[in-house]
């Protein structure tokens, strides 16, 4: 169930959750400032697609982490 997901993965789910949140943020302001001309819709598209997929990978880094490098 999601409640058992997130109280076993709390720290790593919430990490990843500030981390992208952080990214969508910063994504979009750095476009609109290197391409005024970018049409907002395709800032925010390109802010929300590509940190999506770096929050899985980040997830997927830091389960390895806390499972297997931090116990040794």
């Amino acid at each position: 169930t999601v409640s058992q997901f997130l109280k076993e993965n709390k720290g790593s789910f919430f990490r990843t959750l500030i981390f992208t949140i952080g990214h969508f943020v910063i994504a979009a302001s750095i476009l609109k400032i290197l391409d005024p001309g970018i049409e907002l819709w395709v800032a925010i598209t390109d802010a929300i697609v590509e940190p999506l997929i770096n929050s899985v990978w980040y997830y997927i880094l830091d389960r390895y982490w806390v499972t297997k490098v931090k116990n040794k």
